[in-house]
C-alpha cells in the first residue's frame, strides 16, 4: 500500500527486503517476530584498515588504568612526527559510526578519546586500539528487536569527575524498549554542580526530558505508553526528586 503510493509521485524501483543498509547487517526472523541490527562485517573492515583484525581481543572497552588528558598531547617535536603519521582521527571516525548505530557499549570510551582529536598523544592512541581490541572480541554483538513488550524504561548514572582536564562530570544515559536499548548517550554535564546529590539529580533531569519526548513520539507511533519507569542508583537524588518543595540547599539547582 505504501510502496504503490510512492511509486504514483517517485520514479523508484522496489528491490525487495532490505538486508543491508548504511552498514547494517539486517536479518528478519518472523516466527518470532523479531529484527536483528548488526555491523560485524562493517567491524571487520575497520579492524582490517588498522591492522587489527589479529589482535588479542579484550572484555571491557575501557579499562580503569586509562586516565587520559591533555598532558598526555605531544610534547616533542618526535612525539609530534610519531602522530603525525597515526591515523588517529580515522580510527575515532570510524568507531562513533559503529557507536551511533549499533554498539552502544563503546559510546562512553569514543566519548572520551574524541576529546583529544585536535592534538592526540601516544596514550590516546593506545585507548584507540584497545577499543579496537574491544570489538574485536565482540564483533558478532547485535541489537535484537521483538515482542509486544514495548513498555519504556530509562537508566541514568554519572561518572564523577571523569574528564580530568575541566574536572567535568560524565551523564549516561540508556532507554530501552521491550527491553532492547534504542537510545543511549554519554556526555559532559554543562553545568557545575556543588555535590553529588546535585549531579545525580541534575542528570536524572536530563535523562527525564529525554524520556518525555520519546513517550510523545512512541505515542504519535500508535504506541501509547504508560508512564515509564527511570532508573537512578543515588539515593538522595531520587529523594530529592520526590520531593517538590524548595529549601537553601537546593534552590541553586
Amino acid at each position: 500500500m505504501l510502496k504503490s503510493s510512492l511509486e504514483n509521485s517517485f520514479a523508484m524501483k522496489d528491490l525487495g527486503v532490505a538486508k543491508q543498509i548504511l552498514g547494517m547487517r539486517i536479518t528478519r526472523d518472523r516466527n518470532n517476530h523479531k529484527l536483528t541490527l548488526s555491523q560485524s562485517e562493517y567491524i571487520k573492515k575497520v579492524l582490517k584498515r588498522f591492522n587489527m583484525q589479529n589482535a588479542k581481543p579484550v572484555s571491557i572497552p575501557l579499562d580503569s588504568h586509562f586516565k587520559l588528558s591533555k598532558e598526555m598531547c605531544p610534547k616533542t617535536q618526535e612525539e609530534m612526527d610519531y602522530m603525525s603519521k597515526v591515523p588517529y582521527a580515522l580510527a575515532v571516525g570510524s568507531l562513533m559510526y559503529a557507536m551511533v548505530y549499533t554498539r552502544l557499549d563503546i559510546t562512553h570510551a569514543v566519548g572520551v578519546v574524541r576529546r583529544y582529536m585536535k592534538n592526540p598523544g601516544k596514550e590516546h592512541w593506545m585507548v584507540v586500539k584497545w577499543i579496537l581490541k574491544y570489538l574485536r572480541g565482540t564483533k558478532n554483538q547485535a541489537l535484537c528487536f521483538g515482542g509486544s513488550n514495548i513498555a519504556l524504561q530509562g537508566y541514568v548514572d554519572v561518572d564523577m569527575v571523569g574528564d580530568r582536564d575541566d574536572r567535568r562530570n560524565t551523564i549516561q544515559y540508556v532507554f530501552t524498549v521491550g527491553g532492547t536499548t534504542f537510545v543511549w548517550v554519554s556526555k559532559l554535564q554543562s553545568v557545575v554542580a556543588l555535590s553529588t546529590t546535585e549531579v545525580e539529580y541534575v542528570a536524572a533531569t536530563e535523562a527525564s526530558k529525554e524520556m518525555i519526548w520519546l513517550q510523545r513520539f512512541l505515542d504519535e507511533l500508535g504506541k501509547k505508553q504508560e508512564l515509564g519507569k527511570l532508573y537512578n542508583d543515588s539515593q538522595s537524588a531520587i529523594h530529592l526528586a520526590k520531593n517538590s518543595a524548595f529549601h537553601s540547599k537546593t534552590k541553586h539547582i
